[in-house]
């Protein structure tokens, strides 16, 4: 009796970009592949970082908001304004977490949990020498 053979994916090219299930999955928590590392950075730190976190934060709650929409009685104003204060209260609180939800992302794929984009590094590091230039001057 022989044994199979099994091939290796050494000729495929890794991915660098999910696809629909594996973004899904990124969005409930999961991790991507290292060869997706990249996409995952400029993802969490790169331009437009912010509207991308708060819209791929409500994808989860997407269920419950239908749910008041569709499955409550009452008029459609009433059942409207259920998902207003749904999605402002998921949007409160998904900007209160969002620093926590961007460096537990970040050390999940291996990145370092303080990264910042190009563009905050610059600013902090411009207000750093106006800090240090008014009240170090004499040292």
């Amino acid at each position: 009796m022989t044994s199979p053979v099994f091939r290796t994916n050494e000729n495929r090219p890794t991915a660098t970009k999910p696809n629909f299930v594996q973004w899904l999955g990124y969005v409930a928590g999961r991790r991507l592949p290292p060869s997706m590392q990249d996409w995952v950075k400029n993802d969490l730190v790169g331009k437009g970082a912010v509207p991308r976190h708060l819209l791929r934060s409500m994808i989860p709650f997407l269920p419950i908001f239908v749910g008041f929409l569709v499955l409550f009685p009452g008029a459609l104003w009433l059942r409207g304004s259920m998902v207003l204060l749904s999605v402002l209260l998921a949007m409160f609180y998904t900007v209160a977490f969002m620093e926590l939800n961007r460096a537990r992302r970040l050390q999940l794929h291996g990145l370092p949990a303080d990264l910042q984009s190009d563009r905050k590094r610059a600013a902090l590091d411009d207000e750093r020498a106006r800090y240090e230039k008014l009240h170090l001057r004499d040292r």
